[in-house]
Formats: C-alpha cells, structure tokens, sequence
C-alpha cells in the first residue's frame, strides 16, 4: 500500500515581505525601463508605449506611464479585486517615481545600446516577477496576463510576450532606428524567455 504524499501548501507572503519585494520590484523595473530610455529604444507592453509617447511628446515617461494605466486599474478592480488593485497601484507610482530617481542620479549616456537592452530585458523581467509573485502587476497588460495566468492557466509570459510585438511593430513605424530596434527586440526576447521559464502556474509557492 503506497503512502499518500501530501501536496506542498501555499504560504502567503507576509506585509513586510511584500513592503520590500514590491518596491524592490519596482526599482528594478524602472532601472530597465530609464536604460532602454537613454539610448532611445522600446519596450512592450504600456510601458513600451509610455517610452514612445515619451519620445513624440517630452513629457516625462512617469507621468504618461501612469495615466496609461488607469484604464487598467479599472480592469484590475472589476477581475482582481481591490488588493491586487491596490498593490498594483502603488507599484506603478513606485515606477514612475524610481525612473525619475534614475534619471536624476545616474549618468549612463555611454552605454552600449546592446549592453543596455539586454540588462533593462533582464532587469525588468526579474523586477515583473517579484512584482507578480506578491500579488500584484505593473500594470498595464501585465494586469491581463497576471488574470490570465490566475484564472485560465496561460503563462503570463506568453501574453506579455504577444502584446510586447504589438508594442515593437508600432516602434518599427516610428523614429526608432533599425540598430536600436533590433538590439530592442534582444532585450524584449530575454525578458519574456525569463517570464516564461520562471513564472507559471505550479512553479511557484507562496
């Protein structure tokens, strides 16, 4: 007679842990994203779109960022909740504020374009993963594809992934240049290979 092997449970995190995952996320994040600024590339999803916007307007990535979001704030109340809501929008004030930050303290104006884009990839695909692993997004279709994943079992880094071309053919029509489009779409394919490979249903406890 075999012995019956209890599945593992799901701890939640703690406040504190998520007091210092979310911003530790978001700081992440807005580092990948205030590189991929410096040397005039994109990203996908909204925050893709809030890079382009920033370069057509000059206003600052922060201010579009967040108002590009609302809609989805939106979304997130009616499908997510309020917590999950609430967590995500104070990860993407934290973004908007730590890009700010970033801008304000660092000096990176020669970087490499390649370096940069791989490393914002990197960065900003870690930063998405401690974000979505306590119970929250940065918002835009990252709130789709953490809804997805929870409620339909799609890996969140298969949507991110679809939206992100969507961003990058918009990119590809604009001013962006061939050189800093191409080492873009590097960065982008390192950041949802992260996504994909790291956080999907059953990998993850807690």
């Amino acid at each position: 007679m075999s012995a019956v092997v209890e599945a593992p449970r799901a701890e939640k995190h703690a406040l504190w842990e998520d007091a210092l995952a979310i911003p530790s996320g978001a700081f992440l994040m807005a580092f990948g994203l205030f590189l991929l600024g410096q040397i005039g590339g994109v990203s996908g999803g909204v925050a893709g779109v809030a890079i382009l916007g920033s370069y057509w307007t000059h206003w600052s990535f922060g201010l579009i960022y967040f108002v590009l979001n609302i809609p989805f704030f939106v979304f997130a109340i009616w499908r997510m909740g309020w917590l999950f809501t609430s967590k995500t929008i104070i990860t993407v004030s934290l973004i908007s504020v730590f890009e700010w930050v970033h801008e304000h303290f660092l000096d990176v104006s020669a970087i490499n374009p390649l370096y940069a884009s791989i490393f914002a990839g990197l960065a900003v695909g870690v930063g998405m993963i401690m974000i979505f692993r306590h119970g929250a997004s940065a918002g835009g279709f990252g709130i789709v594809a953490a809804y997805l994943q929870e409620r339909k079992g799609i890996r969140a880094g298969y949507t991110q992934g679809a939206f992100d071309v969507v961003v990058v053919v918009v990119a590809a029509l604009s001013t962006v240049s061939p050189y800093i489009l191409i080492v873009s779409i590097i960065g982008a394919v390192f950041l949802n290979l992260i996504l994909a490979i790291n956080h999907r249903p059953g990998r993850y406890l807690g």
